[in-house]
């Protein structure tokens, strides 16, 4: 039986362990998009990054409306589906701090200054979605 994941339940999925979000916006011809992301967590917002012509750059510069799935395909299978606007920041210094930490949290502590050096250049982007709704079960 599904049950609703607490605030702190939710967050600490997120947080659990690697996993890779799926972001969801819609591209300019109104065709919905879905792009893989790497996320973490700063206060309310889910942070990520990616190129700043990219597609989904493009799309949330535009509407910044987007949404994120993280799931869990092995039990106890469960998903979080954050709906929420994205803001957009260049600022080189936060892109770097943004880059080492999120590729971190991925690759392992020992890589973070060569993901901060490889991906905290010019023309990539941070990206913050506040979310506005949030949906999250487990145990489903």
């Amino acid at each position: 039986m599904a049950r609703d994941m607490t605030d702190g339940e939710w967050r600490a999925f997120l947080l659990a362990g690697p996993r890779t979000a799926t972001l969801g916006w819609v591209a300019d011809d109104g065709r919905p998009m879905t792009a893989a992301v790497w996320i973490d967590l700063d206060d309310d917002d889910v942070v990520f990054q990616t190129g700043g012509r990219s597609a989904k750059a493009r799309a949330m510069a535009r509407d910044p409306r987007v949404v994120l799935l993280v799931a869990n395909d092995a039990e106890p299978f469960a998903f979080v589906r954050i709906d929420g606007e994205a803001s957009i920041s260049d600022d080189l210094d936060e892109v770097r701090r943004w880059a080492a930490r999120i590729g971190g949290r991925y690759m392992g502590a020992e890589r973070a200054d060569e993901f901060g050096s490889r991906n905290g250049v010019p023309g990539e982007i941070v990206v913050r979605v506040r979310p506005s709704r949030v949906v999250a079960q487990t145990e489903i």
